[in-house]
């Protein structure tokens, strides 16, 4: 009987005034996918806390008032990796600051990319959650 169970993780889709969401190239495990900024959910933390601080250590970049849109079940990754994540997907609009590569250890450097047409290969959890927030957007204007 498996005693694991499954991570989560945050993901940060920060969108600019061109409507550009921000993606980085990755280096470690989850390479060599491309990816929205985020990490691992730290005990006691809420999930605003937590995009708050990767968004910082990742990007240098202060997000403010940060909100949940998506929660996927990532079981691609489980399938390819044996990792099982849930992430947690909060949208940024209202920021400080210009991306750094603050981590060049995990991130090969970041881009503004359009959502619609997101660089390949994709991080699934990365994927799946631009896909929610393009899914609303586009609910919301109909």
């Amino acid at each position: 009987m498996a005693t694991e169970t499954p991570k989560v993780g945050i993901g940060i889709i920060l969108v600019n005034d061109q409507g550009k969401v921000l993606i980085g190239k990755r280096k470690n495990s989850h390479s060599p996918y491309y990816s929205i900024p985020g990490g691992h959910l730290e005990i006691g933390e809420s999930f605003e806390q937590c995009a708050i601080r990767e968004m910082e250590e990742e990007t240098g970049i202060t997000i403010h008032n940060p909100q949940v849109i998506a929660v996927t079940n990532n079981l691609k990754t489980y399938r390819e990796s044996g990792l099982h994540y849930i992430s947690v997907a909060l949208l940024a609009t209202d920021y400080n600051g210009e991306p750094q590569l603050n981590e060049p250890d995990k991130c090969d450097g970041w881009l503004w990319a359009d959502p619609n047409n997101l660089p390949q290969p994709h991080f699934d959890a990365s994927e799946q959650s631009i896909n929610c927030y393009l899914s609303n957007a586009i609910s919301l204007c109909s």
